[in-house]
């Protein structure tokens, strides 16, 4: 398979396993939202560790094949969300709390923002260098 289809099927599997994490997230979110009747950002960020392993797990295995140190490699993720965790909390607690717009609608457009900038950052960060170097 030429370097361009390749990536255009990495794109479409992490975008897969992205939307399985979104799904995760949503639907515990909704639980810890509804049912435990937690505060927002509680809720958000256990929603958000969830997706977060889940979604690591699989495109490294799968959507990267990579074959780096996982210790590593959940360290630079983890760096990411150690930026962008209080970034997303600051804007939902703003948008929700000040602005008065829905949570849902905020978190909708959180996953969205997550997505994009998680891929760019696990494409030529965190699995840089050691993309398809895991026996498939």
């Amino acid at each position: 398979m030429n370097s361009a289809k390749k990536e255009l099927f990495r794109t479409v599997k992490f975008t897969l396993f992205s939307i399985s994490a979104g799904i995760i997230e949503a639907l515990s979110f909704t639980l810890f939202d509804e049912v435990f009747h937690l505060n927002y950002w509680t809720a958000y960020l256990i929603a958000l560790i969830l997706s977060v392993l889940w979604n690591f797990t699989l495109n490294r295995n799968i959507t990267f094949h990579s074959a780096n140190n996982i210790p590593v490699a959940m360290l630079k993720v983890a760096g990411y969300y150690v930026v962008f965790t209080p970034l997303s909390t600051w804007w939902t607690a703003y948008f929700t709390e000040k602005v008065g717009i829905n949570e849902y609608i905020v978190l909708a457009i959180t996953m969205l923002i997550n997505f994009i900038t998680e891929y760019l950052f696990q494409r030529f960060v965190v699995f840089k260098g050691s993309i398809d170097t895991s026996k498939k």
